[in-house]
């Protein structure tokens, strides 16, 4: 199916209402089951602006950080951390978590991953010899932003990553183990691009990584893309209590193996159920609107489209957010 803007607005039954949402109280909000936030990074570089939007328009509390006036959230300097501050501040909003680049390198000594340098590092890149002072810094920037979580990767996809993988759970486990001296928890996202995936790939390591503040981003949109089914199939297969955080956005499949993002609602994951599951499963954490799609014009339209598609498919699911 071709998801145009119209075609996506129509099923979304946003066609009318333009890009604007209807704005949510902060206090109407308080009762969602979830840490309710978006990436600020998909709606616009302009970190004010988004904190304006976030707040506003979303009604929400809540809000990843990535990447602001073109800088990755670990590049920025004191200035611009102490303005990031004053702006959450100002706008009420709290910060679910670092969403960090870390880990989101090559492995040492395998052969170059296909993935590598070709993926949107979201104003980041460090090397490997980099990774141990970034994760430092990470920690730091947690605390800072009045966090207790940072999100990681683990390292470019290989073709084969059986020769390097329990060398690369020894790492994560390294880094777990040093977040803890700070009650830190390391999120592991599952990305298309990076060696763990999907359900089935997440569901391993967080066995062969047993700590307790070793916990999973759980993006089913990015396990769609690479062709598994995340709900309910990769699921089940995850332990509930180590999901840690969520990533909202939808995926639709194209001709042989190619997908392109869709709007919360508009692509194949089936969001209702997944939601569903997550409020029985005493899910508690970050649920957080990672836009991708591109369809509405500009980011921040995208955005607005995909917040609304994500809040219908709550109501859907009969969970007030």
């Amino acid at each position: 199916m071709d998801y145009t803007r119209r075609t996506v607005l129509t099923g979304l039954g946003v066609v009318g209402f333009g890009f604007a949402l209807s704005s949510v109280s902060r206090a109407e909000s308080k009762a969602c089951p979830f840490r309710f936030s978006v990436i600020n990074d998909e709606i616009t570089p302009d970190f004010e602006k988004a904190c304006q939007i976030v707040a506003r328009d979303f009604g929400l509390s809540w809000i990843e950080l990535r990447s602001m006036w073109g800088k990755n959230v670990t590049a920025l300097n004191a200035k611009e951390i102490d303005d990031a501050k004053r702006i959450l501040a100002e706008h009420k909003l709290r910060v679910t978590d670092i969403a960090s680049p870390l880990f989101k390198t090559d492995w040492p000594g395998a052969p170059l991953s296909k993935q590598s340098e070709r993926r949107d590092q979201f104003h980041a890149n460090f090397d490997a010899n980099e990774q141990d002072k970034l994760l430092e810094h990470c920690i730091e920037l947690a605390k800072t932003f009045g966090t207790d979580r940072v999100r990681c990767f683990d390292f470019w996809r290989l073709d084969d990553q059986e020769p390097y993988r329990e060398a690369i759970n020894e790492k994560l486990r390294q880094a777990t183990e040093r977040c803890a001296k700070d009650a830190i928890i390391l999120l592991l996202e599952n990305e298309m691009s990076c060696n763990t995936a999907t359900g089935e790939e997440s569901a391993a390591v967080l066995k062969a990584v047993p700590n307790k503040n070793f916990m999973l981003n759980w993006d089913p949109g990015n396990a769609a893309a690479l062709g598994s089914t995340p709900y309910p199939d990769g699921y089940k297969l995850l332990p509930k209590e180590r999901i840690g955080h969520c990533h909202c956005k939808d995926v639709v499949r194209k001709d042989g193996s190619k997908y392109d993002w869709a709007p919360v609602g508009g692509g194949i994951v089936d969001w209702v159920g997944q939601l569903k599951a997550l409020q029985r499963d005493g899910f508690r954490y970050g649920l957080s609107l990672e836009t991708h799609w591109k369809g509405g014009g500009t980011p921040e339209q995208s955005t607005r489209i995909s917040m609304d598609g994500l809040k219908k498919t709550l109501a859907k699911a009969g969970i007030g957010c």
